[in-house]
């Protein structure tokens, strides 16, 4: 699985500006994303392009989800301050997974039945890693609501 994952991430840091160019794309036209829409080109690729570059330290973190816990501690709160509602933050993040294994599935990576099976258990993982994100942002987002009202 490893040595699958490696090259997951091979493909996705060398193609970071392509897969975010195509995410921002999508995330500043999806209709479930309307406050992205007003997000600068510029700060979208910032963004995408650190994501997918850093991806592989979050996802082989030891001790497991430590930088996964940092990592989307900051996204909710960014995100929060940014004013972007949790479902948009949520969604966004959904599509930056999607956008790098639809990347990774165009440049054929998954050749052979052995590729297929690894990709299953790397798949398995970053779903994993993504669900925990999704908690870390739900939690942080009611954190930060809960202490804006109490102000």
């Amino acid at each position: 699985m490893l040595a699958f994952a490696d090259k997951l991430f091979n493909v996705t840091e060398r193609h970071a500006k392509d897969i975010s160019d195509q995410w921002c794309k999508a995330v500043k036209s999806n209709s479930r994303t309307p406050v992205l829409h007003a997000l600068s080109s510029e700060k979208c690729m910032e963004f995408a392009v650190e994501f997918y570059k850093n991806l592989r330290k979050i996802y082989f973190d030891e001790p497991p989800y430590e930088k996964v816990e940092k990592y989307f501690d900051r996204y909710a709160g960014d995100r929060f301050r940014e004013g972007v509602p949790l479902h948009e933050a949520l969604y966004a993040l959904i599509m930056l997974r999607r956008h790098m294994w639809l990347y990774a599935e165009f440049q054929a990576i998954f050749m052979t039945a052995m590729d297929q099976y690894k990709a299953v258990e790397s798949i398995t993982r970053t779903i994993r890693l993504f669900d925990q994100g999704i908690y870390i942002i739900s939690k942080k987002y009611g954190e930060l609501e809960k202490a804006r009202k109490a102000v």
